[in-house]
Parts: C-alpha cells; structure tokens; sequence
C-alpha cells in the first residue's frame, strides 16, 4: 500500500485487508503489477476476483524484463507461456487488458514484433485475452506498426499528457489510454480543463474516432465502432492519482 494514499482513496481507520473493497466501490478498474514480478501469492488473485463488484476489471502488467527487454522477442515464448498459466488466470472475467511495456531503448523491428505479437494467446481457458503494448522508442512512430496492432487486434497504450509523445490510432477492439501528467498542487489531479478533456478522449475513443488533440500516425483510420475503453491514471503526482481517477469517474457518470 502507498502510504500517502491513505488519506485521498483509503479514509483513517480503515483495515488494510479491505483496501481493495474501498478502491473498487469508487473506481472501475485497478492496474496490478504483481504478475510480472511474482510478489502476491496465488491465491490472491482469486480473493480480488472475488471482493469487487461485477463489471469491476483489473488491468494486469504481463511484461518482465525477460519478455520485452530481449534482444530478440521470439525467445520470450516461455516466459509468455508462464504468464497464462499463472494464478491471473483466476481473475476470469475481471481479468481488463494486459499490458506489456517496452524499453524506451528498444526500437522497432517489423519482422521481430510481429513474431511476439503471434505469441500472444487470443483467449485462455475460455477468456478472451486483450493485450496493449506500451512503446516509447520513435521508431514505432510508423504506419507499419499501426498496421500490425490492427491486424492482430493489440492495442497501442495512449499516455496522452505525459513525457512520451502518444501514438494516438485505434487498432483494437478495446483502447486503452493513461493519464501520467498528475500535478501534486491540484487537488483532484488535474485542472478542469484537462480533467474535460480526458473525458472527451474517453467518449471519442469509445466510438472510434482519434481526439482531435493528437497526431495519428496511421495510413488509414479506423472503422468508427463503438468500443470499450479503459482509462487509468498513473505515475505523475502519485498521492493525487486516487482523486483524479475518482473525478474522472464521477465526470464520466455524468457525461453518460
């Protein structure tokens, strides 16, 4: 638990046992990046499932440096296996997007990407699988990478306020953006201003259009269809990421 936390999501007093519980009645999805690094027991998992409400998802960090940082990608079919064989599985159909980031040293190569992206399972044990990878090198900054996101259905991670630049395109079934540039001197995170302008990125991407506040660097756009989108707020500010994610929710609610 990160302990300025305790006062802007989890109110004094409360048991950390029931943390969880408290996160998932005022927010829709946390991200977990215990399945990388192996630090909750399996059993955990199942208990997480079964603490939050229906409709509640769990975004999943898939990735290690065993994975994504190798020099060549196919090597890391094991490691991927284990991923999907592990106790992630039992979050069933809480179980929200997995994201697997890469170095920003790690450039793009057509021939090795594509190989990992074949290694990805669609579904396992009867659960569909949504994957987005999380890119920094400019190289993927290309129409070739958009084009192989698109054909296998993986989504490209949009942090749209941070450092990186984003690659804004919808390649996917699902889209899935993050908010990193929280400000510790506002008190949900975020101006009104950017908080409103989440909340138009979260409606456009849910029907597929590209916002208009980003560059896309795909040949060809994609069908407006409606999607799911998942949107978290990470890294900035970390002790006002809890307020910003529950304004946006509450802006989101009423927005519907």
């Amino acid at each position: 638990m990160f302990e300025p936390r305790r006062g802007p999501l989890y109110p004094e007093g409360l048991r950390q046992k029931r943390e969880r519980e408290h996160a998932a009645a005022h927010l829709g999805t946390i991200e977990i990046n215990a399945t990388c690094c192996g630090s909750q027991k399996p059993e955990s998992f199942a208990r997480w499932r079964s603490e939050t409400p229906d409709g509640f998802v769990f975004a999943a960090k898939g990735s290690s440096r065993y994975i994504t940082n190798r020099r060549v990608l196919t090597e890391a079919r094991p490691s991927i296996e284990k991923v999907f064989s592990g106790s992630v599985m039992d979050l069933n159909e809480k179980l929200g997007s997995i994201n697997w980031p890469f170095s920003p040293t790690k450039a793009f190569d057509p021939t090795d990407f594509e190989a990992f992206l074949k290694l990805l399972p669609c579904s396992v044990e009867g659960v569909a699988i949504r994957h987005a990878v999380e890119v920094r090198h400019d190289s993927f900054r290309s129409p070739d990478f958009i084009a192989l996101l698109q054909a296998y259905g993986v989504a490209a991670i949009t942090a749209a306020d941070g450092a990186d630049q984003p690659i804004a395109a919808v390649m996917a079934p699902f889209v899935d953006a993050r908010s990193t540039g929280t400000h510790e001197d506002e008190p949900e995170g975020d101006p009104e201003a950017g908080l409103a302008r989440w909340v138009q990125t979260a409606w456009k991407s849910a029907t597929g259009e590209v916002p208009v506040d980003l560059e896309s660097v795909a040949s060809e756009p994609a069908p407006a269809i409606a999607r799911e989108v998942f949107l978290d707020v990470i890294s900035g500010a970390n002790v006002r990421n809890p307020a910003a994610a529950m304004a946006l929710t509450r802006r989101l609610a009423k927005s519907d």
